[in-house]
């Protein structure tokens, strides 16, 4: 590899300088805690992905330390330090604990492996920095500043790799992966969140031993997934997650998408399309990056190649697609352990994505537009994102005609919010009044009532009080 000076003598001083301004800024408590270890008889080096932000100008409030001290005595140290402590990752080597809005984690140099059968990583304590920095994932990661003294620890050319903006192992590849498989899935989420490359041998063992992400639980996997998700450019890490072959173990949906092409059958490219649709969903963000938003995005056309029809006119069909993707996207994210809540709200978004292009030129009448709010519910702002980030065609003319009839849609929704509060739609009689006025005790029939009410609500719009009495009083006679 050539080195990072001769391509840009000026490339490792930038990150140097920043470095040092970044670690003067966090002096005061990395200090105090180097101290406090070198009493007690241990060192204490800041580690990992705390030396890489540093030197890439980019480092929070979150402080990564390695030392030789055993959790048992790392907690004796800080105990009595820090306003708080924690022992959660205790199992794994790795004592929390917050210490003037720092969020510190202190772990003893460690090794760590996976057998072919185990799911979880079998943790050993090492002896010395080196020995714990070579088993770190990639060499932008294994970089430390021994404390107090302030001494740079490199010893696999890390300053070097990160100035090329490039991600390698300490080792082989090989060796890295097959130590914690999950490796893989983080070369594509460092891609993504830091715009790095990956290199050529990087790829190719991510390739070869794809299959062994299937070893590691589906919790690490999901959270990978969402790492490099709500990332900068996750595109980037997708990308590379199919085109290694990882994604057809955590995410087979996607390379799925890249539907086989047939020049008598002419349609969209529903693997780019989608990517896309993705990107042009976070151009929409305005509060950070929406998880559900973008997951909704990506998968939102995920029920496509199940139901692709090629018509005897020549055109392409893919009827209901959007109910199957509904319970795919279900089905894969309940496998990948998402929360039941975050599912919901993903599937229902992949289920409502084409509802929109029903109302074609305006003609919807109130009643419809009512119903989309009411199914949308609170996820009607992110439906709203997702609708118009699925427009990608480069007809200027047809993309700024489905923008304009969006645009109307969006106008009636906020006049009848105005005058019906549409957020709330609920009927204009509640189950006391209905069993007041029918003179019933609680049971099924009132839910029926409720029921009836509520699409006579969606139906005309609110109803003063006597109509709804009279139009509850109708509808029991007519049951009865």
């Amino acid at each position: 590899m050539p080195n990072a000076n001769e391509d840009n003598p000026s490339a490792l001083s930038q990150v140097q300088r920043r470095a040092v301004s970044e670690l003067l800024r966090v002096s005061p408590v990395a200090d105090d805690l180097a101290l406090r270890f070198e009493e007690a008889g241990f060192s204490l080096a800041l580690v990992g992905g705390s030396v890489r932000d540093a030197l890439l100008g980019r480092l929070g409030n979150d402080l990564d330390f390695t030392t030789d001290a055993r959790p048992e005595d790392v907690l004796k140290i800080v105990r009595p330090w820090a306003d708080a402590v924690w022992e959660v990752g205790i199992a794994f080597g790795t004592v929390g604990c917050q210490k003037d809005g720092y969020q510190i984690e202190v772990t003893t140099y460690r090794s760590e492996a996976y057998d072919r059968t185990s799911r979880k990583p079998e943790v050993s304590y090492g002896d010395s920095i080196e020995q714990d920095l070579v088993r770190r994932d990639f060499t932008v990661n294994a970089m430390a500043v021994a404390l107090p003294q302030k001494e740079f620890v490199d010893p696999h050319g890390g300053l070097e790799d990160l100035a090329a903006r490039v991600l390698r192992t300490p080792g082989t590849p090989e060796e890295s992966f097959s130590d914690d498989p999950l490796r893989m899935m983080r070369a594509a989420r460092f891609a993504a969140q830091l715009d790095f490359e990956v290199a050529p041998e990087v790829v190719t063992a991510m390739t070869d031993m794809s299959g062994r992400i299937e070893i590691v639980s589906a919790e690490r996997v999901r959270d990978e997934l969402n790492k490099l998700l709500i990332s900068a450019h996750p595109k980037k890490g997708l990308r590379l997650l199919v085109d290694t072959g990882l994604a057809e173990h955590v995410l087979p949906e996607l390379p799925a998408l890249r539907l086989e092409s047939d020049e008598h059958h002419r349609h969209k490219d529903v693997y780019e399309h989608s990517l896309t649709v993705l990107d042009q969903a976070i151009d929409l963000e305005e509060n950070g990056p929406d998880l559900v938003l973008r997951l909704a995005a990506l998968l939102h056309d995920i029920g496509k190649p199940r139901t692709r029809r090629f018509e005897s006119d020549g055109r392409v069909s893919f009827h209901h697609h959007e109910v199957v993707g509904a319970k795919m996207t279900k089905k894969r994210m309940t496998e990948l352990k998402y929360s039941n809540e975050m599912v919901k709200d993903v599937s229902k978004l992949v289920e409502l994505h084409l509802r929109f292009h029903g109302y074609g030129t305006g003609e919807w009448t109130d009643s419809a537009v009512r119903r989309y709010v009411r199914d949308a519910g609170p996820l009607l702002e992110r439906l709203h994102k997702l609708t118009r980030s699925d427009c990608t065609t480069r007809n200027k003319r047809k993309a700024s005609a489905l923008s304009r009839a969006y645009d109307g849609l969006e106008e009636r929704i906020a006049e009848l919010q105005e005058q019906e509060e549409l957020d709330s739609i609920r009927p204009d009689l509640d189950g006391n009044q209905i069993m007041e006025i029918l003179g019933i005790s609680p049971g099924p029939a009132i839910g029926q009532a409720y029921k009836h009410l509520l699409e006579l609500r969606l139906e005309n719009g609110p109803m003063d009080h006597d109509a709804a009495v009279a139009a509850l009083k109708e509808w029991w006679a007519a049951r009865s």
